[in-house]
């Protein structure tokens, strides 16, 4: 059995007509339309000499038994946002397993070969991203995480259970890390810098540090008719004015991103001046002392706004991880394929976080490779990517895949 890209395209159009609806995929974790789609993924491994079964955490392994016991993982999540694309997420696990098909073709492979599908990187339903690859790293935070709710009041703890899964359990995931030897993941961009160099490959660098914090500033509430402009206390004005200056501050170094991505108002009405702005900051840069700069400044400037617009400022983390950068070997050897299956290459960092960052924390070599997003656009039903390309990054996967069984028996 060759390699067969086209495989891979018509699966993901499959599981397109299978799980998502004209706004979108819905394969939102722990609801029945991702068992669905797991259940799906499971059904194309028949006839296939593999070992397979889910883990304390709900991550599903397909192992293909090898020559040495040290094992070659390649991941992705078949879970998506709502109203997401067809491609995030799936086209990792897709064609992960045409690799694995491909490996089995040939016989008993040098190295063991393991594909997974973990749970819950998006985190959409509940907030807690990267939940799965989080419990196989052993980061996995259980008493911060088993009361975290939905839109709905329901529990994360409770819905796992739902699913099967027992909260208490997720740390025995980490017994998935034995003999693992390296750890290779495909993805798309989800941004526009490919398209932008007229490239359909990546080769990717590691992933953003981020730090995450709730701003909340303090103003005095009043009427909005009879208080004067020089008086006023105005916490969205404060708020205002740093949402502008966070974009200077991240201009100042290359790949570096700020982001206020929500505001709330109270009282939050047309006739009063604003008492109290919550707003949240999302700073992401793969070089730790420029996260470290930018929250700096960050800070400096909410607090001269604040005393500009006679307020007063506080803040609150939501959430921070180190940048992950990836193994130095495995980046090598992703440029290498490439280079043989597309003529040309380009190093990158990711924005976005991935599962790759919480193996490589575990201390697992790892490396992602990209493939073009057209316009740029992820998270949304106008996902896309030109088809000729994604065969070339299958088979710059496979190409990945042979180059590091290799270097595991190096």
């Amino acid at each position: 059995m060759s390699l067969n890209p086209r495989r891979t395209i018509d699966e993901l159009k499959e599981l397109r007509a299978l799980t998502g609806d004209n706004s979108g995929a819905q394969r939102v974790a722990w609801t029945d339309t991702w068992l669905k789609a797991r259940e799906w993924f499971d059904s194309k491994l028949k006839d296939l000499p593999v070992e397979h079964h889910y883990d304390a955490a709900g991550n599903n392994w397909v192992t293909l038994p090898g020559e040495s016991e040290k094992a070659l993982l390649l991941g992705g999540h078949l879970d998506s946002v709502p109203n997401g694309g067809w491609l995030d997420g799936c086209l990792n696990v897709l064609a992960a397993l045409e690799v694995l098909r491909h490996f089995a073709s040939k016989g008993k492979p040098p190295v063991t070969i393991r594909v997974v599908d973990w749970a819950d990187e998006e985190g959409a339903r509940f907030g807690r991203s990267l939940l799965g690859s989080s419990a196989f790293a052993g980061t996995h935070s259980i008493e911060a995480d088993r009361n975290l709710t939905d839109k709905d009041g329901i529990r994360l703890e409770d819905a796992v259970k739902r699913c099967g899964y027992d909260f208490a359990r997720f740390p025995d995931a980490v017994r998935e890390r034995a003999n693992a030897a390296a750890y290779i993941e495909l993805h798309i961009e989800q941004g526009p810098v490919l398209e932008s160099l007229g490239l359909p490959l990546g080769v990717v660098l590691g992933t953003k540090g981020v730090e995450r914090h709730t701003i909340t500033f303090h103003g005095q509430e009043a009427h909005s008719g009879s208080t004067p402009m020089a008086v006023r206390r105005d916490a969205l004005a404060a708020a205002a004015k740093l949402a502008l200056e966070i974009r200077a501050i991240a201009s100042k170094h290359a790949d570096a991103v700020c982001t206020m991505g929500s505001v709330r108002t109270f009282p939050g009405i047309v006739t009063a001046i604003v008492g109290r702005c919550e707003t949240t900051l999302d700073q992401r840069d793969l070089s730790t002392a420029v996260l470290a700069q930018m929250l700096r400044d960050a800070r400096i400037a909410s607090e001269r706004f604040a005393a500009e617009e006679r307020c007063t400022v506080e803040w609150s983390r939501i959430w921070n991880i180190e940048p992950v950068p990836f193994h130095p070997d495995l980046i090598g050897l992703c440029e290498d394929a490439v280079n043989e299956i597309a003529g040309v290459s380009h190093r990158m960092p990711s924005g976005p976080l991935h599962d790759a960052a919480e193996v490589a924390r575990a201390g697992i070599p790892a490396v992602m490779m990209f493939v073009q997003s057209l316009r740029g656009i992820s998270h949304n039903r106008m996902e896309d990517t030109d088809e000729e390309h994604l065969a070339l990054s299958v088979r710059a996967f496979d190409a990945l895949a042979s180059r590091v069984a290799q270097w595991i028996l190096r």
